[in-house]
């Protein structure tokens, strides 16, 4: 696959929040881990991701101790590393991803030391040529981003950077100063998974997009907690620009049938297509 230019890796995420933009309607970024179940299906769930309707992918790469997860995406993460699928088959399989859409955003979650592992140059090349636009580091503050930043400008990638209610205003500053894409936005404190909200956190959360708004153009997409229609016109009505789930698109996945393709395309659009038409359109 050719090789794509800095400025055409970071359109695809502008064209498409512009597109949006226009339109008034939010961004939904549906996340699964690569691999899971199993490689064919993991493919499968991404492509009724793509043909859903999903604005952006978030791909995650299965880690041995995923701190930021949930327990039902470290289960899922769990049983890919089970299986034996690697960090390289991940990267590939990103590569057959791309194949089914060439202009879809595509970001990765990983963790530190699957780069270590790999090689900070070897894995930004490597995400690179499979295709990827941007690599979200779960464990990396902007502080100690430096090296990371200058694999992600060598290879074409944009590096995403988490804020979250206990990010410090001078913090803020340095993520901004660091992030292209978008702003992942933490929506709670604590782990991913399905969440109730309350006015409390709804205001909190409200004067930290503010603040975020403040300081950058990038759009804000908000995780953690996020699982249904309703959470997610919430979000938008705070103020955000877009969403990200993944512990329910995980649960719906391991309800269906997955020995049935159909029964598993048929259950997963069905969720995919009541979260994208939550977000359209949004509140002017």
């Amino acid at each position: 696959m050719p090789s794509m230019s800095k400025s055409d890796k970071q359109n695809r995420y502008q064209a498409r929040f512009l597109e949006l933009r226009k339109s008034n309607k939010g961004a939904f970024m549906p996340f699964t881990v690569l691999g899971w179940p199993d490689e064919e299906t993991s493919l499968r769930i991404m492509k009724s991701m793509i043909d859903s309707g999903a604005s952006a992918l978030e791909l995650g790469i299965a880690f041995s101790d995923p701190v930021a997860d949930g327990p039902i995406i470290q289960a899922a993460a769990h049983k890919v590393i089970e299986s034996g699928f690697t960090v390289v088959q991940a990267l590939k399989l990103v590569g057959r991803v791309r194949k089914l859409d060439g202009q879809i955003p595509i970001g990765l979650l990983v963790y530190y030391n699957h780069i270590m592992a790999m090689g900070i140059d070897e894995f930004f090349k490597c995400a690179s040529e499979g295709g990827a636009d941007g690599i979200l580091v779960a464990d990396l503050p902007a502080e100690s981003a430096d090296e990371l930043l200058e694999a992600a400008q060598k290879h074409d990638i944009c590096l995403i950077f988490i804020v979250s209610p206990l990010t410090k205003p001078e913090r803020l500053i340095k993520v901004v100063e660091h992030a292209q894409g978008f702003i992942y936005l933490v929506s709670r404190l604590g782990v991913t998974g399905v969440d109730e909200r309350n006015d409390t956190k709804d205001s909190r959360l409200s004067n930290l997009i503010a603040d975020i708004r403040k300081a950058t153009d990038l759009p804000i997409l908000a995780g953690f907690g996020i699982s249904t229609p309703a959470h997610a016109r919430k979000m938008l009505d705070l103020g955000v620009d877009g969403v990200i789930t993944g512990s329910n698109v995980i649960n719906v996945v391991s309800r269906a049938n997955t020995e049935n393709p159909a029964d598993l395309d048929r259950e997963l659009k069905k969720y995919l297509v009541d979260m994208v038409s939550s977000l359209s359109p949004v509140k002017a």
